[in-house]
């Protein structure tokens, strides 16, 4: 390392405070040791300031949008200023809606049941499940994992060419890989959907954590992410963007909140008036302490601000990175090589093991905890393994021995929260693991590896 990197990498600001950052785990071999939470790509921890924040209104609770009463009121004015914090993380268009969700998951599924009829749809093989599965009703045209982000958009480019230009059509791309980490060429993506009249959905649960998302700069016409993966605790999510798709669109659920009017027919039927607002896919009692605590993340990070962090984060992935190349049995899991940006993810394999073992010897003998299995992306890691894409496979549930093969990865992640030691600690541990083997006996037990005892 240069003395100029170390310099760089000496003035990053200090890791944000999350729960459970004191949190001590019992080894297998004696003793305890502070938990190193090295899986932010499933759930990132909860930032302190969040948990305050919620906490301090947990005591104010109350029903939103129908109650007279001062605890109602107040509950639906923080409600809705979540939704306006959004906006502006986001960085919006006039007119965008902010529609609050369970999950990623769910608000791309409450995109697919929105799109018009005959919609053809075009995602790349390597997205999350979130963003490969949603789109059973419509035509879907799966695409190649390309090498490079020029290849990404020349061969969306040759695909779009060939569709049915008459028709309406959605491309969906991940902004950061939770497979790789690696950052994706969103906004070259945008414009050749936009020049061959299709529209696009940026799935950021992997990006929105590590990067600032702007709607207007990326001109993306949706945008989804997940607030647990955000340092927000709680089951929400996001889909932001463009209305007129969505106000066409019958509401995802259908109940009170989604209904402006319902009233009795004379023959006996119901006649319903839906919301032509964000409301229209909100239908029952919506998750107001889940669409706080993503405000309040996105106040929190916002104010802590994004070059600071991403210059934190890029110190981690080098001692991360650097830690990994010196030792031979390592593969680092990448699309577009070892220069392409990335955020805090990282998937790799080590010759000679297999990954629930190793991922099971790193959390029981030094209180490490990773991700091993297929990360709900299996075309894209079986595609990087270079496996039979017929192979079969569970995603986080490998059936291999310790010692078998397995068709499966370890992934690594970090973020905001994660110190230095903790990054440092898992080097260490992966040197020691390769060079020494583990130091206690494991066994399979319901498809996961864990200590025998």
């Amino acid at each position: 390392m240069s003395v100029s990197t170390v310099a760089a990498d000496q003035s990053v600001c200090a890791p944000l405070a999350v729960l459970g950052r004191d949190v001590t785990v019992p080894l297998v071999t004696g003793g305890e040791v502070t938990y190193a939470a090295l899986d932010y790509a499933a759930s990132a921890p909860a930032l302190q300031r969040v948990w305050d924040d919620v906490a301090a209104y947990a005591p104010y609770y109350g029903s939103v949008h129908r109650g007279a009463g001062y605890l109602s009121q107040l509950s639906t004015d923080l409600f809705e200023n979540a939704r306006r914090t959004v906006e502006e993380f986001l960085d919006c268009r006039a007119g965008d809606q902010v529609v609050f969700t369970r999950s990623t998951t769910d608000s791309l599924n409450l995109l697919a049941a929105a799109l018009p009829a005959d919609c053809q749809v075009f995602v790349f093989e390597t997205e999350h499940h979130a963003s490969l599965l949603p789109w059973r009703d419509a035509r879907v045209t799966y695409l190649n994992a390309p090498r490079t982000p020029g290849e990404a958009v020349a061969t969306l480019e040759q695909a779009l060419a060939a569709r049915d230009p008459y028709g309406p059509a959605l491309v969906c791309v991940t902004g950061a890989s939770n497979v790789t980490g690696e950052l994706w060429p969103v906004r070259e993506l945008a414009a050749a959907a936009h020049a061959h009249g299709a529209r696009i959905v940026l799935d950021a649960a992997q990006l929105a954590p590590h990067h600032p998302v702007s709607v207007q700069d990326l001109d993306v016409d949706w945008v989804a992410f997940s607030g647990h993966k955000l340092y927000a605790p709680f089951g929400s999510g996001v889909l932001a963007g463009r209305s007129d798709w969505l106000l066409a669109a019958e509401p995802y659920l259908a109940g009170g909140g989604a209904s402006r009017k319902v009233t009795r027919r004379t023959d006996g039927g119901v006649d319903v008036e839906w919301h032509d607002s964000a409301a229209r896919h909100e239908a029952g009692s919506p998750n107001v302490i889940g669409a706080y605590s993503i405000a309040s993340a996105c106040k929190a990070l916002t104010e802590e601000g994004f070059d600071n962090l991403v210059a934190r984060e890029q110190h981690l992935i080098r001692t991360v990175r650097a830690g990994l190349a010196e030792v031979p049995e390592v593969r680092v899991l990448s699309l577009f090589g070892d220069d392409a940006p990335r955020v805090g993810v990282i998937s790799f394999v080590v010759e000679g093991w297999n990954s629930s073992h190793f991922a099971a010897a790193l959390s029981a003998e030094y209180g490490i905890g990773v991700r091993d299995g297929l990360f709900c992306a299996h075309p894209l890691v079986r595609t990087l393994l270079g496996s039979d894409p017929e192979t079969q496979g569970e995603c986080g549930a490998p059936e291999a021995a310790p010692g078998e093969k397995s068709l499966n990865a370890i992934r690594v992640s970090f973020g905001a929260g994660t110190p230095d030691e903790h990054v440092e600690r898992f080097v260490r541990a992966v040197r020691e693991l390769v060079r020494d083997g583990a130091r206690w006996q494991y066994r399979t037990e319901g498809g996961r590896c864990v200590p025998a005892v």
